[in-house]
């Protein structure tokens, strides 16, 4: 009985010996089966990998057989010399055109050789305008042998007229076969004839124009006003040689801003309070001015009118607003070169 309780106490310490050795054991195997399963899941993920991009391989191989030769690699670096030089010679035209060489010269068939025009007078046009086009033949503009002769002094005249929204219909071959009789017509191929489009074809005008022939002035006339061409002529030569010059009945006072009103102007606070443009009705540019439009015609903004059009772009160069009230376009004739048809 006396041996008992000895034996008991031995028996515990062993247990507890046990315990305290078993503890760190069981932490090794928890954390090797951890890492066991991170490399098992990394050698699958990788074998995965490596399965997709075999497959990948095989699918570019199946689709692009040829190998890149060095000709190939060269032609890539052809390829980028050549982007390169069209680049150059891009900005060289932009410089050239901006410095006054044409895109197309005029043709050499005239009598007047290289001789430099006074002026190409626009006469805005549409397609049910064809009475108004014979009412002015028969007044103010030649006709036949009369407008060669008239060019032949340096102003050339043409009716402005865009292309129909449907190219090819029975609106634009009207207008061929009436052009193929009168030889009066300026058709703005890039442009689409229609009333929302005005403020673009004023644009299109000038830009075409000035690569098409070259004039001291660039004229656009509504086709509701009657001109006073040796008038006009005379007011011309007078101002010969004069660069940036900007000509017409200049309006000032505030953009129309109120919506419902003629002549409103969605943008008008882009106008400020007091600004000046030339009435639309009948507008002067000198040359250098006609080729700023045509340089920078993908970046002018248009507006909801020609006229403010033409004032916003003139903001932006040095032009030199010239105020002529003979050109201020009304019912009264006296000491005008225009006056309301």
């Amino acid at each position: 009985m006396e041996g008992l309780p000895t034996t008991t106490k031995t028996e515990r310490r062993s247990r507890s010996k046990n315990l305290h050795t078993s503890k760190p054991s069981l932490v090794m195997a928890f954390f090797s089966c951890v890492a066991w399963l991170y490399v098992a899941g990394r050698l699958w993920q990788d074998a995965e990998n490596r399965k997709l991009l075999a497959n990948l391989l095989k699918r570019n191989i199946e689709q692009k057989p040829k190998v890149l030769t060095i000709e190939d690699k060269l032609i890539v670096l052809g390829c980028k010399d050549l982007e390169r030089r069209i680049v150059e010679v891009e900005m060289d035209l932009t410089l050239a055109k901006s410095q006054g060489y044409l895109k197309h010269q005029l043709p050499q068939s005239e009598s007047s050789s290289q001789r430099k025009l006074l002026a190409v007078i626009g006469v805005y046009t549409g397609f049910g305008s064809y009475l108004k086009r014979n009412t002015f033949r028969g007044s103010w503009m030649p006709r036949g042998d009369a407008l060669k002769k008239l060019e032949e002094r340096g102003v050339v005249i043409r009716f402005v007229i865009g292309r129909s929204a449907n190219r090819g219909d029975s609106l634009d071959r009207h207008i061929d076969e009436e052009n193929s009789k009168t030889k009066d017509f300026f058709i703005l191929e890039g442009h689409e004839e229609a009333q929302e489009e005005l403020p673009k074809k004023i644009k299109f005008f000038f830009s075409t124009a000035v690569q098409n022939w070259d004039a001291e002035f660039y004229i656009k006339v509504d086709d509701n006003i009657d001109v006073d061409l040796e008038g006009l002529i005379g007011l011309l030569e007078h101002r010969r040689r004069q660069d940036s010059a900007y000509i017409g009945c200049m309006k000032s006072g505030e953009v129309v801003s109120e919506e419902g009103k003629l002549w409103y102007e969605p943008d008008w606070w882009k106008f400020g309070d007091e600004k000046s443009h030339a009435s639309g009705s009948l507008l002067i540019l000198t040359k250098n001015l006609a080729q700023y439009i045509n340089t920078n015609s993908a970046s002018l903004k248009t507006y909801a009118h020609d006229d403010i059009s033409v004032g916003s772009w003139m903001m932006g160069v040095q032009a030199i607003y010239i105020d002529d009230n003979r050109l201020c376009c009304s019912s009264i004739k006296q000491d005008k070169v225009c006056s309301v048809a």
